[in-house]
């Protein structure tokens, strides 16, 4: 399955042979699938977009409402780059993908990932790009979590982050959420059955109760209620688009995903971050609430806190793209007041490292 959805404008990139994961396992042959939007250096910023758990290097697919002519992420203006995480099907190595030592499917023989590996990876693909500075780094959910590693991993090369609905350490509700939807999976008689299962479970996580009490209430047709229907059609739909092994991937990288890891713990890491960073909590996530991302703002130096109110719960960074482009413009405008007065008082720049290629 991997590549088989990919937009046509894809293109890829061969990381280096073999690329040594943060597990110590190496994947031979591997290579990152991504899309590009603008021109470099066209006097804009340079923008890297991170996906979530089931999106694609294809931005313009999964969040129409933020990229595209005068909308936040403009092409004429900025230069945006967007890549399918490693593990995922849309065109990165993958589980999806054949083993190059034996031509076979990887399968669950795919070694085990982190958000640092995904992460590396986008660096190398940067830096074989000649990207040397990212203006912003964007993400939600999973790409919440991309983001925030490259703050914290990479603080020279990042002028400002945006962390939307996400965490510093996977929560262990959420690790909870994920271990339901792959029991569905692994004690399913077909996988591909138990992945639509999960996959209605995770829709479950994704919304807030209160959203699917005004939308379906007790409604029903001669079947079943309406929001059972909801729901299958969903379970339904995401298999005729991904890999059941990947989704695992995915699942078991974001429940290993501890920004603290090695650092001396999630605080003394966040707090040693000079990045400024934007943490976006929605004000019904059920998965992620807005208290985990208070908490990371307040650990930043320079971390600011915004709350989106919807009613879509977890998915509203998905959906509510008005309101979140709003924010995040606010948050660009400060940054730029700031850099101005900074340059009048004669500030120095931070000096700026290329990315490792």
């Amino acid at each position: 399955m991997s590549g088989a959805h990919a937009h046509p404008q894809t293109r890829y990139f061969a990381l280096p042979d073999p690329f040594e994961l943060e597990s110590g396992e190496r994947l031979h042959g591997a290579r990152l699938a991504y899309r590009s939007w603008g021109r470099p250096a066209a006097g804009g910023d340079t923008v890297l977009v991170c996906h979530a758990l089931s999106g694609s290097a294809d931005v313009e697919q999964w969040w129409p409402g933020l990229i595209g002519a005068q909308r936040l992420l403009d092409p004429a203006r900025d230069f945006i780059v967007c890549s399918n995480v490693l593990g995922s099907c849309y065109g990165s190595s993958g589980p999806a993908c054949p083993n190059p030592r034996d031509g076979l499917r990887y399968g669950r023989r795919f070694p085990a990932l982190s958000v640092r590996d995904m992460v590396r990876a986008q660096a190398l693909l940067l830096g074989a790009l000649n990207i040397t500075r990212l203006d912003l780094v964007i993400g939600g959910s999973l790409g919440g979590m991309q983001a925030l590693e490259w703050a914290v991993s990479a603080p020279r090369r990042v002028g400002a982050a945006v962390v939307i609905a996400s965490a510093a350490q996977q929560p262990a509700w959420a690790i909870a959420q994920s271990q339901v939807q792959r029991a569905a999976i692994l004690q399913a008689r077909e996988p591909r059955e138990g992945l639509a299962v999960a996959r209605m479970a995770a829709m479950c996580s994704y919304r807030h109760w209160q959203q699917f009490e005004e939308r379906f209430g007790r409604h029903r047709d001669a079947r079943q209620f309406s929001v059972q229907s909801w729901l299958d059609a969903h379970g339904a739909r995401f298999l005729e688009r991904f890999d059941v092994d990947s989704y695992l991937c995915l699942l078991d990288a974001m429940d290993r995903h501890d920004l603290g890891r090695g650092r001396g713990g999630v605080q003394l890491a966040l707090t040693q971050c000079p990045v400024p960073t934007l943490l976006i909590g929605i004000d019904s996530d059920l998965l992620y609430p807005p208290a985990e991302q208070r908490r990371i703002a307040r650990l930043l130096p320079q971390g600011r806190y915004a709350e989106l109110r919807s009613a879509y719960g977890h998915d509203g960074f998905l959906v509510e793209s008005e309101a979140l482009s709003r924010e995040i413009k606010r948050f660009r405008v400060r940054l730029a007041e700031q850099r101005a007065q900074s340059q009048q008082r004669g500030g120095v720049a931070r000096p700026v490292l290329p990315f490792a290629c």
